[in-house]
């Protein structure tokens, strides 16, 4: 039996990397040993990141509606807000109500009035 060469795979192997590589530093985007690493810890950068966009997101909502809501009514904290609209009954998630107060403050206004109802009954 004769003997099978990988060239064809192990270069399409190496391809892929470096091409996963394109735009890296130095040595990264090139050599494929380096390359390999340099995507191996960026592939664990993006993963990890993927997490802490949502969080971050949720902060972003969070420090809208609490911006939002102290324009209705300065007494009124975040907090005691999402109280009101849970005694209210009132399923609305943050990114929507954070797009409520950017984009329609009079709907946005509406919902403020409402959970301050539930707060005080």
């Amino acid at each position: 039996m004769s003997r099978v060469k990988g060239g064809t795979v192990t270069h399409a192997r190496h391809k892929k990397v470096v091409k996963a590589a394109k735009g890296f530093y130095g040595r990264r985007k090139n050599t494929f040993k380096v390359a390999r690493q340099a995507v191996d810890k960026a592939n664990q950068y993006a993963t990890r990141d993927r997490k802490n966009r949502k969080r971050n997101f949720r902060a972003l909502w969070i420090q809208r509606i609490n911006a939002a809501v102290r324009s209705h009514d300065e007494a009124l904290t975040y907090s005691r807000f999402i109280n009101g609209l849970n005694m209210a009954g009132i399923e609305v998630d943050r990114k929507v109500l954070a797009d409520l107060a950017v984009h329609e403050p009079e709907a946005f206004g509406a919902i403020v009035k409402q959970a301050q109802d539930a707060l005080a009954a």
